[in-house]
């Protein structure tokens, strides 16, 4: 399903981290509002447990997947992009193998938009359309 949806253009519409296996991950992301009118400020994330991909989607339904950049890995072992969807306060990101096979999608309801990234070694630094970052690091298991 999530393979499906992502070769469409669309991603789950649930705060989770899918796996082209639709398997996931609860992603706990506190949005942006709580810092504005502080922009720059970093983005709380926190993956939890496992999730039924398939009962999400049933419950939420999907979500256009709207990019806004896609940048190489440092090391060329593939991509990141990401974007938005909805109202605006919907964000994505995305991690792709070499050939731009999903590796993950990451949807995130209160977090806005991204619109950039910054490569650190093994950190990624994304920046939502609020000027707000969000920190991970893609040698986590969970993340690479």
């Amino acid at each position: 399903m999530v393979v499906r949806l992502w070769a469409a253009g669309e991603m789950p519409y649930g705060d989770a981290l899918y796996r082209p296996d639709d398997t996931g991950l609860e992603v706990h992301v506190e949005g942006p509002g709580a810092y504005h009118p502080d922009a720059g400020q970093p983005i709380p994330f926190r993956l939890g447990g496992p999730v039924d991909v398939a009962r999400l989607i049933e419950e939420s339904g999907t979500s256009d997947a709207d990019p806004y950049f896609e940048s190489p890995l440092p090391d060329g072992t593939g991509w990141m992009c990401g974007g938005g969807s909805g109202m605006g306060n919907v964000g994505y990101l995305a991690r792709l193998g070499s050939d731009h096979s999903l590796r993950w999608v990451a949807m995130m309801w209160n977090s806005n938009p991204f619109v950039g990234v910054r490569h650190e070694g093994s950190t990624a630094v994304f920046t939502n359309d609020w000027g707000n970052c969000l920190t991970l690091d893609l040698g986590d298991p969970a993340l690479a």
